[in-house]
């Protein structure tokens, strides 16, 4: 025989193989991510910590993604985050906002917002809601205009 080949009890034993994933202690899978850089025609060569690079920030993307989109489940009394949930992180977030302006979220809703011109005014006494009172105006209105206290004729003559 010429010495190759595997055969048993001979030489060392070969260490068990390790990730390039667990190398860099990351869970996006390195070795797929070098993989589809190489076929995807970005360029010609790739070096071998670009895909190390690219894992570790798409990693950090998802988990503060998804650590948001917890939060807001959690604040809806939720277990399960849902697409509506994604959506309310990403867009109260300034800067995941800015980074995903193009990006539409299937099924995410949009963002709860009233003009504040829409909402009732409050008084400056008491906190209580005022709300205008509708008048018609037309000719055939035999309606008088409520008149503020203290702005009767006679006092008006007086001054």
């Amino acid at each position: 025989m010429s010495g190759r080949g595997k055969t048993a009890g001979s030489g060392k034993a070969r260490a068990k193989a390790k990730t390039r994933s667990s190398r860099a202690g990351l869970q996006f899978p390195v070795g797929r991510i070098h993989r589809l850089l190489r076929r995807g025609n970005y360029a010609e060569r790739v070096g071998a910590g670009a895909p190390v690079y690219l894992g570790a920030v798409l990693e950090y993307l998802s988990a503060e993604i998804l650590e948001l989109a917890g939060n807001a489940a959690r604040d809806n009394k939720k277990t399960r985050i849902i697409p509506r949930h994604l959506q309310l992180a990403i867009r109260n977030d300034e800067e995941l906002n800015k980074l995903l302006s193009g990006v539409t979220i299937a099924q995410g809703g949009v963002l709860p917002n009233i003009q504040a011109i829409l909402l009732p005014k409050k008084t400056a006494e008491g906190g209580a809601v005022q709300t205008p009172r509708e008048t018609t105006g037309g000719a055939g209105s035999s309606k008088k205009k409520p008149t503020e206290k203290g702005s009767s004729g006679k006092a008006a003559d007086k001054a």
